[in-house]
C-alpha cells in the first residue's frame, strides 16, 4: 500500500505560514494536545529540526491533527499518532499509519529520545520519510537516537502520556480502541511564575496549611533573592500542595518538599519548572528557630523544592545553606511538629503541607 502524501497541502500551508503576521516564534510556542485521555504540551526545539518544527506549526494551525488519533503504543514506552487516515474511524486497521508520510527530509541531531522527547514518524529503511506521524518518548529510547528526527520535549501531562501508553493493544501493537486526538493547537509557551519579579514583588508572606496547623513565613529577598522567587514560583502554582514533611530531627529541623511525597499524584504541572538552584550562602545569617532554609545534597548548587524549618541553633548550616525566610506566625505548629512520634526521624504518621498560598499585600 503506498503512503498517504500530502506533500502539496504542506508545501501550501508552509507558505501561508512564513508569510503570516504576528505569528509567535517556534521558540515562544508550545503544542497542547488535547486527547480523550487528557491533555499533555510540548515545547519545540527548532534548533534541532526547523522544518520539523515548522511542518508540526503549520498543520496543528491548519487543524491537520484534529480528530486523528494515538493508535499504536508500547506499554510504558511509546505513544505513536498524529495519521490524517484515522480522522475516519472506519479506516481499516491495517492502513493505521499509512497516511501522512514522505514529508520531509530526515533531520537527525543529539537531541536524546529520552522520557518526553517528541520525535517523527518515517517509513521503515526508508531514507528521508518523514512525515507528519509523531510519537512521545514515555522512557529513554536510545536505540531510536540519531535513527529519527526529535523536535521536542512534553513539558506538561507526562502522565496523560503514560496513560495513552497503558491502552490494551493487540499483536501488532494497534490499540483496540484508538485514543482520539480531539484537538491540537499552537500556544504561547506558559512563563515561569516570578521569573522576572522585582525585589519588591519578592517581599510576600507564604501561609502553609500543615495537618498540625497553619504556619506563615516571610520571605526575605535580601537574604537569597533566587531562592524566594523559587519558593513563590512552587507556592503560586500549587507544586507543594499534597507533599509532605518526611523528616523531623527532634532539636534540629523539621524537612518537606519533595514531589515524591506527594499523596497520589506524582506529577505535576509545574514540573516544568523545577530546576536546581545555585547557592546563596550568607555567613552572617544564622540558622536559628524560626529559619526556613533550602535542602540540598553534597553539590552547593543542588538545591530545588526541599526545604526545613530550624528548631533549634545550628551553627555548622550558616554559610553553608541558603536560608530564604522566617516564620512571623504558627511558631505553636512548629512545637506540635516536635511532639509528634518518629521512627528514627521518619514521622510515624503522613504530616504534609495541604495547601501553600501567597498572603495578599
Amino acid at each position: 500500500m503506498r503512503p498517504y502524501c500530502l506533500l502539496p497541502l504542506f508545501a501550501l500551508a508552509a507558505a501561508a505560514f512564513a508569510q503570516a503576521p504576528g505569528n509567535l516564534s517556534a521558540a515562544e510556542s508550545e503544542a497542547v494536545v488535547v486527547t480523550d485521555a487528557g491533555t499533555f504540551r510540548f515545547e519545540f526545539e527548532p534548533a534541532k529540526a526547523p522544518r520539523h518544527v515548522e511542518q508540526f506549526i503549520t498543520l496543528a494551525r491548519q487543524g491537520y491533527y484534529d480528530g486523528s488519533a494515538f493508535f499504536r503504543v508500547v506499554l510504558n514506552g511509546i505513544i505513536q499518532g498524529g495519521d490524517p487516515l484515522l480522522k475516519n474511524p472506519k479506516t481499516a486497521r491495517n492502513l493505521w499509519g499509512t497516511g501522512g508520510l514522505s514529508l520531509l527530509a530526515s533531520e537527525f541531531s543529539d537531541l536524546k529520545h529520552e522520557r518526553g522527547v517528541v520525535s517523527t514518524i518515517r517509513i521503515p529503511n526508508k531514507p528521508d520519510s518523514d512525515g507528519a506521524q509523531f510519537f512521545v518518548c514515555v522512557s529513554p529510547q536510545a536505540a531510536l537516537d540519531g535513527q529519527y528526527s526529535a523536535f521536542g520535549r512534553v513539558t506538561e501531562g507526562m502522565d496523560v502520556v503514560e496513560k495513552i501508553s497503558q491502552a490494551t493493544v493487540d499483536a501488532a501493537g494497534l490499540v483496540e480502541k484508538p485514543v482520539r486526538i480531539q484537538k491540537v493547537t499552537i500556544e504561547r509557551k506558559k512563563q515561569e511564575p516570578y521569573l522576572t519579579a522585582s525585589g519588591a514583588e519578592l517581599e510576600r508572606t507564604v501561609t502553609l496549611k500543615t495537618t498540625l496547623g497553619s504556619i506563615k513565613i516571610k520571605m526575605e529577598p535580601s537574604w537569597a533573592p533566587n531562592h524566594v522567587r523559587n519558593f513563590l514560583k512552587l507556592v503560586s502554582t500549587g507544586w507543594y500542595n499534597g507533599t509532605g514533611f518526611h523528616r523531623i530531627s527532634k532539636d534540629f529541623v523539621v524537612q518537606g518538599g519533595m514531589g515524591s511525597t506527594r499523596a497520589g499524584a506524582p506529577y505535576h504541572p509545574a514540573d516544568r519548572w523545577v530546576h536546581t538552584i545555585k547557592a546563596e550562602f550568607r555567613p552572617d545569617l544564622k540558622h536559628v528557630r524560626g529559619i526556613v532554609s533550602m535542602a540540598r545534597t553534597a553539590d552547593p548548587d543542588s538545591a530545588d523544592t526541599s526545604f526545613f524549618l530550624m528548631l533549634a541553633p545550628a551553627p555548622h548550616l550558616d554559610g553553608q545553606y541558603s536560608a530564604f525566610g522566617r516564620i512571623v506566625a504558627g511558631m505553636e505548629v512548629l512545637e506540635a511538629f516536635e511532639k509528634e512520634e518518629v521512627n528514627g526521624e521518619t514521622p510515624k504518621r503522613r504530616l504534609e503541607i495541604i495547601e501553600a498560598t501567597i498572603d495578599p499585600n
